[in-house]
């Protein structure tokens, strides 16, 4: 089964696709991980694609799209896949039509309030990538993982956040319409806690949670 996962920054559609991607068995293909890993490395897209992401932009479709058709070409794909955080434009998902079929679309629906407070208040360790909230800390500036220190990406504090979700408003919130005209796209509540809406998200799939 090949998805897209839709949602506002912070919706929670990483998280959520990982556990998809575990119960189902197929990959999940997220550009925010290669983009990220690309900037880590310093290469020429990585850098490129920095100054997009630090200004709260979306990184120009020419630089994505290549980088998913690549990567759904693999054999893990072949079974299925979830792609999250791609296509974020409606021209994104027209190249997409060209060389993938989807299956389903599943909108992660929550309120923007929600969402600052969810991605402002998000840490990050420095060496492993372990994500916390500061809800859950209390005070403590180190990972559980490798105890390495936690950051606040420059992404997610809260001038940066409101930015992004403009920006998804403005370009990415298009797709909704698109793929609802496709009779492809499930909203889900995407702010009832982890497990409810990871089940919620089987059920509309038709899978076994």
């Amino acid at each position: 089964m090949n998805i897209i996962f839709l949602g506002p920054p912070g919706a929670g559609k990483g998280t959520q696709a990982q556990k998809i991607c575990s119960a189902l068995n197929i990959p999940q293909i997220s550009t925010g991980d290669i983009l990220r890993r690309a900037m880590k490395e310093g290469t020429e897209t990585g850098l490129k694609a920095k100054s997009f992401i630090d200004a709260g932009q979306l990184v120009p479709d020419e630089v994505i799209i290549d980088i998913v058709k690549e990567r759904l070409a693999m054999d893990d794909c072949r079974q299925g896949y979830i792609l999250d955080g791609f296509p974020r434009t409606v021209p994104q998902a027209e190249a997409l039509d060209t060389f993938a079929a989807i299956d389903c679309v599943i909108e992660l629906d929550v309120k923007d309030e929600v969402l600052v407070e969810r991605l402002s208040g998000r840490r990050v360790c420095v060496k492993c990538g372990a994500t916390y909230h500061l809800s859950m800390l209390n005070g403590k500036t180190t990972c559980d993982v490798c105890g390495e220190e936690l950051i606040q990406r420059n992404d997610d504090k809260a001038e940066t956040v409101l930015n992004r979700l403009k920006v998804y408003h403005d370009q990415t919130a298009p797709l909704i319409g698109y793929y609802e005209n496709k009779g492809l796209l499930k909203k889900v509540d995407g702010a009832q806690g982890l497990e409810n809406t990871f089940a919620a998200i089987m059920k509309t799939l038709g899978a076994q949670a």
